[in-house]
């Protein structure tokens, strides 16, 4: 299509083009950096998906083993506090820092 393109406009001028290729293709500079924008976001996402459902997995895991070992028995309430941390935790981006509980846990 381009060796027929450039054919068309150079035979007023007695030129005939043979082979044409594109070497080089370059994005303008605004449009080169949306572009790895866009591609960063889009394995940011990814990578965060799979790190959401390692999490998951791993909470249920939990759950389950807490239960068939008879370790503790949590109420809905706890679960839901347990969850809502082990999903912090493991979803973070940082290391988890230790609380030490100096209170009662009811």
């Amino acid at each position: 299509m381009l060796e027929q393109e450039l054919n068309e406009r150079l035979i007023k001028a007695g030129i005939t083009v043979t082979e044409a290729r594109i070497s080089h293709l370059a994005y303008a500079a605004e449009i080169a950096g949306a572009m790895l924008q866009r591609q960063q976001a889009t394995a940011i996402v990814a990578a965060r998906t799979k790190i959401v459902e390692g999490a998951v997995g791993m909470v249920e895991m939990a759950l389950a083993m807490l239960s068939e070992k008879d370790i503790v028995v949590l109420d809905d309430d706890k679960k839901a506090a347990m969850v809502s941390n082990l999903m912090v935790v493991l979803c973070g981006e940082k290391a988890a820092s230790p609380v030490l509980n100096t209170g009662t846990l009811y």
